[in-house]
């Protein structure tokens, strides 16, 4: 799995990923969130256009962002997921927690 992290200014950070977001790569995903809002990015935008596979880990993974976002005072937003991910978020019932935006650079234009 690879992170390319962006800051789009305003205080928002895009992080895109690549690969497999899964029990083998979500805690590394996890740090790497945790410490982005530990340094003050607290609105993040998760492009999932290069996710190949998400599990059940990926899918915590992305909800442990989202809380420790929350916390700070910000949110977590995810972006352009593809169908497998679509897929594992609707059967979960998690596509109405986490609201898939078309771009990450727009998850965050109506504030």
């Amino acid at each position: 799995m690879k992170f390319k992290i962006k800051d789009l200014g305003d205080g928002v950070t895009v992080v895109q990923l690549e690969g497999r977001l899964n029990l083998v790569n979500a805690p590394r995903f996890r740090d790497m969130v945790n410490s982005a809002v530990a340094e003050g990015h607290t609105r993040l935008a998760i492009d999932l256009s290069g996710v190949e596979f998400m599990d059940s880990s990926g899918l915590g993974a992305l909800i442990s962002g989202l809380k420790s976002a929350r916390q700070a005072g910000g949110d977590l937003r995810i972006s352009s997921p593809t169908d497998q991910v679509k897929l594992v978020l609707q059967l979960t019932n998690m596509e109405r927690v986490l609201v898939a935006y078309e771009h990450a650079e727009s998850a965050y234009s109506n504030g």
